[in-house]
């Protein structure tokens, strides 16, 4: 691949190739200042930032002054992105759509306080596309976010914006959430580490509190395991929901062999690509030669599911189109929504009366899982169906019925675990011929994050991740 087509902002400055666990440590024992890890970000920011597209809005001025008031916090003074669909105090929230221009929040929202607990310097807004619908960061009418391992190439959604940033090394960590593949997606497609954890893990946020199954999950795209678990039990200090068991600190891998049920392909009857199969057949013997047990087993819902869930999220959009100046925002314009929007709130009106129905078979396949978790302790499978597509290809410009026909075949693993409420994890284990990141997802039973750290960290101890700013990567 040409080296023009990698972009990322790596260099010999203070921030290095540090992770956030070890720029915080360094900030702790005063081995650096945090502002001058801070502006050291804004440097990189400022040189990605033309041709990768993935900052929505910044306040880096800010962001400088945060740093000289450093808290006694986990993270203090490590430098952050939060994704442009969550309110921060001072910064508009548009969602990624042209058809919302909001005033600044006066108040971050109840999410984000939980976030910047953990003493995170906020350097601005990440891109995401329309309202989180799609499986790329691309609009319809401006400039893509594009992938810093090929610029290309798509970053994947919707937390693609902050993907973009931590795979090219502007921050080490990054704020993504997750409805339907959020986390996971940029995760696979930028070569990083994304977990949705479980349902209730974290505060709810608002835009989750009324919805009839709640989808979105809070985290973070990392380039180590080691950010990923500490930031999760980081997060308990400030909340523990007393319905799941305790995360707390995972610090490497467990002692417990376990049993991993394996899917390759997906319930949309469209194979998985041969490079992807590859990559998580090979992540599957590399389990069972650290003595796991790993067997084949049957996705466990049927092709049903992705009609109800595709449903759903019409019905999501359709409650967006149709009542956005109330939900959203007072400047919502529904006039300029996205040829994605519209299609899938049109979608939904068609055959509405159908919802009900939806939301019950949808609510049962917890159950389901929950059945499945009794008989093995993860399951591996593929983040998406095949490699990372290029840019155009899901664009929201594509006529609706072979954009949603494209999706459907792509993102075709991950939105189980939003359903159930289960957790998952998108790991880096392969790259393609161009040098792309191939991801596998482990996913494991309601509340055990703990199982999915411990096999990330193993994973990542035999074989450890590609690093965007080596030659041969």
């Amino acid at each position: 691949m040409s080296e023009q087509k990698r972009h990322h902002a790596f260099r010999d400055d203070i921030l290095a190739d540090h992770d956030a666990v070890a720029l915080a440590k360094l900030i702790e024992t005063r081995q650096v200042a945090a502002v001058e890890v801070v502006d050291a970000s804004i440097a990189r920011a400022h040189e990605v930032a033309p041709r990768l597209n993935a900052i929505e809005a910044e306040r880096f001025e800010h962001a400088l002054a945060d740093a000289e008031a450093v808290t006694d916090a986990f993270f203090a003074g490590v430098p952050t992105f939060i994704k442009d669909n969550t309110a921060i105090a001072g910064m508009t929230t548009n969602h990624g759509s042209a058809a919302v221009r909001s005033s600044p929040a006066k108040e971050s929202g109840v999410y984000a306080k939980q976030y910047m607990s953990h003493g995170f310097v906020c350097l601005g807004k990440s891109s995401l596309p329309e309202f989180g619908l799609n499986a790329t960061t691309e609009y319809a009418e401006g400039e893509p976010t594009r992938n810093p391992w090929h610029i290309d190439y798509s970053c994947g959604a919707s937390s693609g914006g902050s993907a973009a940033l931590v795979a090219a090394g502007v921050v080490p960590i990054a704020h993504a959430n997750d409805g339907g593949g959020s986390i996971r997606i940029p995760a696979a497609c930028c070569g990083l580490i994304g977990l949705k954890p479980s349902r209730g893990r974290h505060v709810v946020p608002e835009a989750a509190q009324s919805m009839p199954i709640d989808l979105i999950s809070e985290g973070v795209v990392t380039r180590s395991v080691r950010d990923t678990a500490a930031f999760h039990a980081e997060s308990e200090r400030y909340y523990q929901n007393p319905k799941l068991p305790r995360l707390n600190l995972v610090e490497g891998p467990g002692k417990r062999r376990l049993r991993i049920g394996m899917v390759i392909d997906s319930i949309t009857g469209s194979a998985t690509d041969a490079p992807t199969r590859a990559a998580v057949e090979e992540t599957g013997r590399l389990l069972e030669k650290l003595g796991h047990r790993v067997e084949l087993t049957p996705i466990p819902v049927t092709p049903r599911f992705l009609e109800d869930f595709l449903r759903y999220w019409g019905a999501l959009a359709f409650a967006l189109h149709k009542g956005g100046r109330h939900v959203v925002d007072p400047s919502f314009d529904p006039t300029r929504l996205d040829g994605l929007t519209l299609g899938l709130s049109r979608h939904f009106s068609r055959k509405f009366y159908n919802l009900p129905g939806a939301l019950y078979r949808l609510a049962k396949t917890r159950h389901d899982s929950a059945r499945l978790f009794q008989q093995y302790d993860a399951m591996l499978s593929p983040v998406l169906a095949h490699t990372t597509p290029e840019i155009g290809q899901l664009s929201p410009t594509v006529e609706y019925e072979d954009l949603i026909e494209r999706l459907t075949r792509y993102v075709s693993f991950t939105p189980l675990a939003n359903v159930t409420g289960d957790p998952a994890i998108s790991l880096p284990v392969s790259n393609t011929d161009l040098g792309l990141p191939i991801a596998a997802m482990i996913s494991a039973k309601h509340g055990d994050e703990r199982t999915l750290l411990e096999l990330a960290y193993e994973i990542e101890g035999e074989r450890p991740w590609r690093r965007i700013q080596d030659e041969h990567a």
